[in-house]
């Protein structure tokens, strides 16, 4: 029994913010920061190869003052010591955020489904930047009118991976009930965890990440007419790289979460990636080369660049994760969602491997047809 993905969705904030103008703000709101270190954070953030990034934060420029700043949650720093909104006020603003773009991003799936709300079954939530509850679950099913008595999982912490984490759990449940109907949304506000001060792991994650969503809807194989043209979700898989705990990191601080990224990634990537990958798309009758086309989460050119470099593939294959990575940013865990919904619009052929990398280091896969 095939499990279909039936429809997609995506949402990006109301306003995005160029990234250079972004450094230039980073930089107003640390205290005293030298003219080196300013250069620095500009050469930092045009080196990711992102042009804009989005935020629910952003706020419009009032003609009156044009030297204000777009991002007013976080105020200057007026000490050394100050490190910007506490984790508590950041949740908050999180609380208020997230509904209104989970909600668009998951009514779009519906839409592209045609499926009405009312036939979801399960709802599989994801996001690693907010926790509250009762959370986006709840808030999901009162916002779109799904039936009180759907099924509910909620997968959180998991980092850029996320949304594969979903399909597998979603995966699963829809292999194993064939009148399952389930609705898969990931949701993250990043720009939320801006970090202050001159810290190398937390500038990185200043000049990478955005806000954004995406939803999936998947059911088992029905025979409908809406099937013949979409794609089926054959399989999902996991892989922990052997001593990678410090490569990257997700931790819940004072001022919001911090994130650690070490400079081991790219070369984890290298030694590990290609040996599991080739293995396990064997197992499924699938040859590397033989992939035509590659839904890859950028989280940053590095990481792209290092998983071209194993697995051999050209600037073709990654052409659409750097396409997204430069108009939206790295947004944790919906961002492999918008790079297949591009290469959805661009007719790629199948099979096609989404691919993500997350805190562990853990690598995630999907394989569809």
């Amino acid at each position: 029994m095939k499990v279909m993905l039936l429809g997609l969705g995506t949402a990006s904030p109301e306003h995005a913010i160029a990234q250079d103008d972004l450094a230039a703000h980073v930089n107003r709101i640390s205290f005293e920061r030298s003219d080196s270190q300013k250069r620095l954070m500009k050469t930092l953030f045009r080196s990711t190869e992102i042009q804009s990034r989005g935020s629910v934060l952003l706020e419009p420029q009032d003609p009156a003052t044009p030297n204000d700043h777009p991002l007013k949650f976080y105020p200057p720093a007026q000490l050394k010591t100050d490190r910007g909104p506490t984790t508590r006020e950041r949740m908050g603003r999180y609380a208020l955020e997230a509904i209104p773009l989970a909600a668009s991003a998951a009514r779009r799936a519906l839409e592209d489904a045609g499926i009405p709300a009312a036939s979801v079954t399960h709802l599989v939530t994801v996001s690693c930047t907010g926790f509250y509850a009762p959370g986006v679950d709840v808030a999901l099913i009162k916002a779109l009118s799904l039936s009180p008595e759907v099924g509910r999982l909620h997968i959180g912490f998991m980092g850029c991976h996320g949304a594969l984490n979903g399909l597998r759990a979603a995966h699963a449940i829809a292999k194993s009930d064939p009148g399952a109907t389930v609705l898969l949304c990931a949701v993250e506000l990043c720009t939320l965890h801006f970090q202050y001060g001159w810290n190398r792991d937390q500038m990185v994650a200043n000049s990478l990440f955005a806000d954004g969503a995406a939803a999936l809807l998947i059911a088992s194989e029905r025979g409908t007419a809406a099937e013949q043209t979409a794609l089926s979700v054959r399989a999902t898989g996991s892989f922990l790289f052997a001593d990678s705990e410090d490569a990257m990191s997700w931790n819940i601080g004072d001022n919001g979460f911090e994130m650690t990224l070490s400079a081991r990634v790219p070369d984890l990537i290298g030694a590990h990636l290609r040996p599991w990958l080739s293995s396990w798309l064997g197992r499924h009758g699938v040859a590397i080369e033989t992939v035509a086309a590659w839904a890859i989460h950028p989280g940053g050119p590095r990481i792209l660049s290092a998983v071209a470099e194993t697995l051999q593939l050209d600037d073709a294959a990654l052409a659409t994760s750097r396409q997204i990575l430069a108009r939206h940013g790295n947004m944790s865990s919906p961002t492999v969602v918008f790079i297949l919904e591009q290469l959805r619009k661009n007719n790629a052929r199948t099979p096609c491997v989404m691919l993500g990398f997350g805190p562990g280091l853990v690598a995630e896969v999907a394989l569809l047809d």
